[in-house]
């Protein structure tokens, strides 16, 4: 090895190191993260949810439509972001993004249930999405899911449609 080769790395290998490190923490929070939706997915899978506008549940007695919504911003590692940037240069599939923009679909609609459920509700329908990028870079994105919630006489263990 020359001289100036091992300056080189001498110079670079804390910033290696430390994207090292940070691709490493970022990886384990969002599968710690995966691992918390999911839990929380079977604990109110019990909360029908559907996206059909027009869908009127069979109705418990004396119960009444009430909106409920669950809202989150969530932020992909700068060092995600780094290779989504190299990579889109090459037109690959960017799922960075992908698996960024599904983590905040699947929390804000868990907020929903969470919410529908602290007000006794089972059934929610005419659910709406919304997602919207909060910076320039789009490693921060706000989704927004609201729905009708009530409280049905129906079959509380039929599976979701979302």
């Amino acid at each position: 090895m020359n001289h100036s080769f091992t300056q080189m790395l001498i110079n670079y290998a804390p910033l290696i190191v430390l994207f090292v490190l940070g691709w490493f923490f970022g990886s384990r929070h969002e599968r710690q993260h995966l691992a918390r939706l999911k839990t929380a997915e079977n604990a109110l899978g019990h909360i029908i949810v559907s996206t059909e506008r027009f869908y009127v549940p069979k109705l418990a007695p004396n119960t009444e439509g009430e909106l409920v919504l669950g809202s989150v911003v969530i932020a992909q590692d700068y060092f995600k972001m780094v290779i989504a940037r190299v990579l889109s240069l090459f037109g690959k599939n960017l799922t960075t993004y992908e698996t960024l923009l599904d983590r905040a679909r699947r929390e804000a609609v868990v907020r929903m249930r969470s919410q529908a459920q602290a007000k006794g509700y089972n059934h929610i329908y005419g659910v709406r999405f919304e997602v919207s990028n909060i910076n320039q870079l789009g490693s921060m994105v706000e989704a927004i899911a609201y729905g009708t919630a009530v409280h049905s006489r129906e079959n509380s263990n039929k599976p979701s449609t979302l």
